[in-house]
């Protein structure tokens, strides 16, 4: 198992995210709670980081479709696919997540 640092824990608050280009993953603070998903729609490639975040979910900037945050499961069209979640580790003040 490797370990991506995203960014300090401090730099991550309630309501906001931070996103890295390579490889593509947003890790978003909903109300304390860290989730981590690749920052690709399965539907039309957009970052998904561009788009607005609606409860536990995340809605696509391009045509809509929409992914939760704890699954990756697509949870309307026109994406079918999910998009993979990432464990988020927090070790030293900094936030982590998992690579297979």
């Amino acid at each position: 198992m490797a370990l991506q640092r995203i960014c300090a824990r401090s730099e991550l608050l309630p309501g906001s995210w931070k996103r890295i280009d390579e490889p593509p993953i947003a890790v978003y603070d909903v109300a304390g709670e860290l989730f981590a998903i690749k920052d690709v729609c399965t539907h039309a490639w957009a970052r998904l980081s561009d788009g607005e975040v609606d409860g536990q979910s995340v809605v696509c900037p391009l045509h809509g479709a929409c992914f939760s945050l704890s699954t990756g499961e697509a949870l309307t069209p026109p994406a079918v696919d999910p998009v993979e979640t990432f464990a988020v580790v927090l070790k030293d003040g900094d936030v982590y997540v998992e690579l297979d």
